[in-house]
């Protein structure tokens, strides 16, 4: 049985099997001529903010498959990653891994906007957050002393992530002592690869999530995707002086833009969320489009997917 993939996608595969994830579905391949599972992921155009807003972003699952290649292929040769191809801007085909129940963050700077965050945590007094222990006089959106790895569990559709210390990760025997310092490790250089690809694109990056597993052999992998406006939180470099020292958020090419508009609509992640209007979705894909040719050095090629007539008339003759 052969089952269409996607309805803007005229291709067919033999797909005993499908999951849904946060931004995307993906589906159970026949192993390849070493005898390996594929999975094949494709993109979608949703966006999760607070874990409860799910909305159309036009082109955002293309600048992201795009950009976490290019990502992949930049970072090879600190940690291997699960890619295999990109036949498409729509589509990812990766071997199949067994995720580590447990993410990371790595955060380069002490922000954020809502109860949890690292910045918001510390203006209301805590000092040891995270199982990290931070200095006073530290001011919002600046750079941390260090860069930080601070775990916390695989969220899963509609179950948000739950913060835990490196302690948390050993008593409850989440990863394995030796593996958990491989994947600190390669997360701290593979965020020093970030920031440094990030400063020749005249970005910032504050902070990201990494997902790794494990491959048939046992190996660390890289899987999901990677520095991506999704996953990861860019500041604009040439602006950030200026709207630090007039107490103004940086300027940003990630999601922050979504949930800055859902505050301002007095909404703090509990009860129905309100609905935001076309231009937020719109100024939301010019800036993951923005953040995606500035750090690959190349235009964006839009695919085939259709963009809603009222969110395009919006994104027409717009320069970035």
């Amino acid at each position: 049985m052969t089952t269409p993939i996607a309805p803007f996608l005229d291709i067919d595969l033999p797909l005993p099997d499908r999951r849904d994830g946060k931004v995307r579905v993906s589906y159970e391949l026949p192993p390849g001529n070493d005898g390996e599972g594929r999975r094949l992921f494709v993109t979608t155009d949703r966006l999760s903010a607070f874990d409860r807003i799910i909305a159309g972003v036009p082109y955002k699952g293309q600048v992201l498959n795009q950009l976490a290649a290019w990502w992949f292929a930049e970072t090879a040769d600190i940690v291997p990653n699960h890619v295999l191809s990109v036949p498409d801007p729509n589509l990812l085909v990766a071997r199949s891994a067994t995720p580590l129940p447990v993410e990371v963050i790595v955060r380069g700077y002490i922000t954020g906007v809502t109860s949890t965050s690292l910045w918001q945590q510390y203006a209301d007094g805590a000092r040891e957050i995270y199982g990290h222990r931070f200095p006073d006089g530290l001011l919002k959106n600046t750079e941390l002393p260090a860069a930080l790895v601070t775990p916390t569990t695989k969220g899963t559709e509609g179950v948000h992530d739950v913060p835990l210390t490196v302690a948390e990760v050993a008593q409850r025997g989440l990863v394995e002592h030796r593996r958990w310092g491989e994947v600190v490790e390669a997360a701290l250089l593979l965020f020093r690869r970030g920031q440094q690809k990030a400063a020749e694109a005249g970005l910032i990056l504050a902070d990201t999530k990494y997902e790794f597993g494990t491959a048939a052999d046992g190996s660390l992998l890289l899987i999901d995707e990677m520095h991506t406006p999704d996953s990861s939180r860019y500041w604009v470099a040439a602006s950030y002086e200026q709207r630090l020292a007039a107490g103004d958020e940086p300027e940003s090419l990630d999601k922050e833009v979504v949930r800055r508009a859902l505050l301002a609509a007095g909404y703090r992640g509990d009860g129905e969320p309100p609905t935001l209007p076309d231009d937020v979705w719109a100024e939301t894909t010019r800036r993951y489009i923005h953040a995606f040719e500035r750090l690959t050095g190349t235009t964006f090629e839009p695919g085939a997917y259709p963009v809603p007539p009222r969110i395009q008339e919006q994104l027409r003759d717009v320069s970035l």
